[in-house]
């Protein structure tokens, strides 16, 4: 079958295979992947919005053991550069993100081993005793950590951090998928089986999440498309996932190196994802790697979220990406590509839609 086949098989509504999937990253035409994902896109999303979220990505360490070689970020135990925020700045951070609109906290940090299991429970409840504001925080190696330190199972870990306050768990420390693939960029990290775990454990919990994916390092189209399906499965059995993410590595002041992956390669990417994940109802843009302009475009291709307003945000910004998209240029951004802005929270309610509807056709 050849891509124009597939697309149009997806189009129809029938679900793509992981080997269509491979067969649309090397032969299809870029236009007609866009196309296709838009389509797919407003059928998901008949009332032409394009959401966002005002939150705060807080790292409240960075000292880390795993030492991955696309990380720029991460300190070892002992680095005179090594931090653990206290409690006041913590707060400082989310006063300032409430006085802006934020609804939500992305906290996540390194796996430093001096934070034990309790670290992080007193944290969660302090927030909570503190401010009104959903956490989605502490990605799945974050939990695995704490789970191993405290010598308990995912289960259990994971029910203490919910009665402690966490609300929803962000999917960071995907990269790929596939373990050749994280064996060579973090070979220290847990395995794609084990993230997973995370996931489905929450999910059983009553717990959503969601899922990223970052290219361009060293996997191929199939580990690539085999990424998204692994995702896809797991959907199908939990329906807990809210959104999927793809964003391309920056490879500046990494251990890894190499080249970024272009905006055509970004668009493809995330059209496919649109076209293959046909159960997880939002696709992320990501401007924080690509850039307004380029995430602009992403909304013809299959995105239907702009991502956050994201007040702080240190780790890509560590690899040399400085990209920073204030709340009144999102909501341009979304208006000039002929979208309806809303701001939406973590599970993806709107609670403020603003004037101006454009033209929905391609």
């Amino acid at each position: 079958m050849n891509a124009g086949e597939i697309l149009k098989k997806a189009l129809f509504g029938q679900r793509i295979s992981a080997c269509e999937g491979v067969a649309l990253f090397e032969q299809a035409d870029l236009l007609e992947l866009g196309q296709a994902a838009d389509q797919i896109r407003q059928r998901l999303h008949p009332d032409n919005r394009v959401t966002f979220v005002i939150d705060r990505n807080i790292n409240y360490t960075n000292v880390c053991t795993t030492g991955c070689r696309f990380c720029a970020f991460f300190r070892a135990p002992g680095h005179p550069e090594g931090y653990v925020l206290s409690r006041k700045e913590l707060h400082t951070k989310i006063r300032e993100t409430i006085e802006q609109g934020g609804t939500q906290l992305l906290i996540q940090g390194g796996l430093n081993p001096q934070l034990q299991l309790t670290y992080y429970e007193d944290m969660l409840r302090d927030i909570k005793a503190n401010f009104n504001i959903h956490i989605h925080s502490f990605s799945p190696p974050e939990i695995v950590h704490m789970a191993q330190g405290a010598g308990i199972t995912l289960v259990e870990v994971i029910t203490l951090l919910k009665e402690a306050g966490l609300d929803s768990i962000p999917g960071g420390g995907a990269e790929i998928l596939d373990d050749r693939v994280r064996s060579y960029i973090s070979p220290r990290k847990i395995g794609w089986e084990q993230w997973m775990e995370v996931m489905e454990t929450a999910h059983a919990l009553g717990m959503k999440t969601t899922a990223t994916m970052m290219f361009g390092s060293v996997e191929t189209f199939a580990e690539r498309v085999n990424h998204m399906i692994r995702v896809r499965d797991v959907q199908d059995r939990s329906g807990g996932f809210t959104a999927f993410i793809p964003w391309s590595f920056q490879p500046q002041h990494t251990a890894l190196g190499g080249d970024t992956a272009t905006g055509v390669e970004y668009l493809r990417t995330l059209a496919i994802s649109r076209i293959l994940l046909d159960n997880v109802p939002n696709i992320q843009a990501s401007w924080v790697t690509q850039g307004a302009k380029m995430a602009q475009i992403a909304l013809r291709f299959g995105a239907n979220d702009f991502g956050s307003t994201m007040l702080e945000e240190n780790v890509v910004r560590a690899a040399g990406v400085t990209n920073r998209v204030p709340l009144t240029e999102i909501i341009h951004c979304i208006l000039e590509a002929g979208h309806i802005p809303a701001q939406r929270n973590t599970l993806y309610q709107i609670l403020v839609e603003y004037a101006g509807r454009g033209n929905a056709g391609w």
